[in-house]
């Protein structure tokens, strides 16, 4: 699933491409993929509306038009295609936006996980999905005493506490792996454990990482690409993440691989006791 860098490389490379453009008309393949309102208002409301500019929050790639946003969320495999307006419509592109110049502008989704919002602008930010989240990873006010805050109530494994959008939002399950693995913690530590120091040391590597791996492109692995032909290197970068069987970065000792609620979980027994 693309997580905070796999977002905001998609919306890099978006914008080019659709800033300044008009919606003259949409289609909808798959009822499903709408969220918010009905398929039927999502068509009507969205014809016509400029895209002034495009941005994220948490893992929801954010479009604000003239008088609505529409958010995106991608899912495990939703990406985008740009075709003629002419171009057949292909079996797995459900959501189909007609652009002021002649461009088709498409979704493309295999598993149809994918969700779309049409909220009005002045509303976005106050009811959900967005007002659900928790800080941004680049936020000044995320700081070890919100988060210690945050986790003192909660008995679950820490690995489990960052995968919780209401808190931190961005961090998915590969780069819950590797800032664990920087921060020396282990996955299954239950989150009311952990320090006011440790908090510190999460968001610094949660900082790191994630703004390491925006510079990357995010993380190519199994079926995400950012857009037609665009890929992220970061796993390229990763030190524990899908590195079962292979020797530690720090001390050597074969990476493990478990199971932690139901997320493939990687990590050091030595460097994270």
């Amino acid at each position: 699933m693309p997580e905070k860098p796999e977002v905001m490389t998609v919306v890099k490379n978006l914008k080019p491409r659709l800033i300044g453009r008009t919606i003259m008309n949409c289609n909808v393949y798959w009822d499903n993929i709408i969220a918010y309102p009905t398929s039927d208002e999502f068509r009507e409301n969205i014809i016509n509306q400029k895209i002034n500019d495009i941005t994220t929050r948490g893992k929801f790639i954010v479009m604000e038009l003239d008088d609505y946003c529409l958010l995106i969320h991608l899912r495990m495999e939703g990406k985008f295609m740009f075709r003629g307006e002419l171009d057949e419509i292909t079996k797995h592109e459900h959501v189909e936006f007609d652009l002021d110049d002649t461009t088709s502008f498409r979704y493309h989704d295999v598993r149809k996980f994918g969700k779309m919002y049409l909220i009005p602008k002045d509303e976005v930010y106050n009811t959900k999905p967005l007002n659900e989240l928790g800080k941004e990873f680049y936020d000044d006010t995320l700081d070890e005493k919100y988060l210690h805050n945050k986790l003192s109530k909660l008995k679950v494994p820490i690995k489990t506490a960052l995968l919780d959008q209401s808190i931190i939002c961005g961090i998915g399950n590969i780069y819950d792996d590797e800032i664990l693995f920087m921060s020396g913690i282990n996955p299954n530590r239950k989150a009311n454990s952990i320090t006011l120091n440790e908090c510190k040391k999460i968001i610094d590597n949660t900082r790191v990482v994630l703004s390491h791996a925006v510079e990357l492109g995010g993380t190519t692995i199994k079926s995400f690409t950012s857009s037609e032909g665009v890929h992220g290197l970061f796993q390229n970068e990763l030190l524990v993440h899908s590195q079962d069987n292979k020797p530690c970065p720090k001390c050597g000792k074969t990476i493990t691989k478990i199971k932690i609620g139901g997320r493939g979980t990687y990590y050091c027994t030595k460097c994270q006791k």
